[in-house]
């Protein structure tokens, strides 16, 4: 089942730090601590897999805030989204401004606009690399002051956000294939001083970029 809960964070970003090297050397997270009204909210954003052959890929861009639809004009705090398009929710392979392709219209149907974005994409591929290549590529829009915006599955308890990765694709087979779903993908964007919006967006190399209407693989 997709998740029961999503949405976004709205706040001011306090810090950021990596995960503390395990016994081998790895880590995993790029840790956010984002101040909000309730408290100050723990958001650990993936950078790889903890099984180190399935690797991690990435987009870095930016936006117009206009691009993000009801989002960007939220009060700080977690709003949960409903997982449809014009929402705000994001999905890395229909929303148009993450997708790098035109909008088309919101009549034509999923199945259809899916096919049409896979013929016509021609920017924003997909970065491949370890961790500490994720990491570098991230760490430079993470402005401790800034406003950010963190999308994913809110805590079950507690202040934070996890799950900010792309949440669908994942292989039949796989713990993750029961989580599939479109219009729920995790992503962080920090809002510049001229009010665009940095956007990165991460994924796993097993993780496929079709998927059908309910975000399987196709």
């Amino acid at each position: 089942m997709p998740f029961a809960r999503y949405g976004v964070l709205s706040g001011t970003l306090h810090q950021h730090f990596r995960d503390t090297p395990d016994t081998e050397g790895a880590w995993f997270h790029v840790n956010l601590r984002v101040d909000a009204p309730d408290g100050r909210h723990k958001c650990a954003v993936d950078m790889d897999s903890h099984d180190s052959a399935t690797g991690v890929q990435w987009k870095v861009f930016t936006v117009d805030a206009a691009a993000l639809g009801p989002v960007a004009a939220l009060a700080p705090g977690f709003h949960q989204l409903a997982r449809t398009a014009g929402s705000g929710a994001l999905d890395y392979i229909r929303h148009p401004a993450l997708r790098g392709g035109p909008a088309w219209p919101s009549w034509l149907p999923d199945r259809l606009r899916g096919l049409l974005g896979r013929l016509l994409r021609t920017s924003r591929p997909w970065t491949s690399g370890t961790n500490l290549d994720a990491a570098l590529a991230f760490e430079p829009m993470l402005v401790v002051g800034r406003p950010v915006l963190v999308f994913g599955e809110p805590f079950d308890a507690g202040l934070g956000v996890h799950n900010i990765h792309q949440n669908q694709g994942d292989p039949f087979g796989s713990q993750w294939w029961p989580e599939n779903g479109i219009w729920q993908d995790g992503a962080t964007l920090t809002r510049r001083p001229d009010g665009k919006y940095d956007v990165f967006l991460n994924k796993f190399s097993t993780q496929k970029d079709h998927t059908d209407a309910d975000g399987h693989p196709v």
